[in-house]
């Protein structure tokens, strides 16, 4: 399993573990997506590349997963397949999807922001929390 839905009153929490932060990064990236859209049935057709900087592990996540819904609102992107590395105080992403179709991937839930209530990085489990503002 990628992640886990927590129990939240308004918004969507989730709990993303993997191997290692690498892992947990990229499964917090398919969990935002699924949550949006139907992410099972996203196609690896485009891919993008970025870089994200943060002053600890939280600041970092909270950027790379910003950075998301910025690629999603402005170029209508949805991404399913990620490679993350982190760096010192860098995140290195390479995603791939296709652009947005409604009726092909359906619509599940308007993510407004990533919030950083309750937003934590566990490099001993290892694990992630977020919430997505919905």
């Amino acid at each position: 399993m990628r992640y886990e839905l927590l129990e939240h009153t308004a918004d969507v929490m989730v709990r993303a573990r993997g191997r290692d932060l690498e892992g947990c990064f990229a499964n917090a990236a398919y969990a935002l997506f699924d949550q949006m859209v139907d992410a099972a049935k996203i196609e690896p057709r485009t891919e993008v590349s970025f870089e994200v900087e943060g002053h600890d592990l939280e600041s970092m996540l909270y950027n790379f997963l910003s950075e998301f819904l910025y690629l999603h609102d402005a170029k209508q992107l949805v991404l399913g397949e990620f490679e993350v590395r982190i760096q010192g105080n860098k995140v290195l992403c390479k995603a791939r999807g296709e652009r947005l179709s409604p009726s092909k991937h359906g619509q599940r839930h308007e993510v407004k922001a990533i919030t950083y209530h309750m937003l934590s990085v566990d490099p001993e489990e290892p694990s992630v929390t977020v919430i997505f503002d919905i």
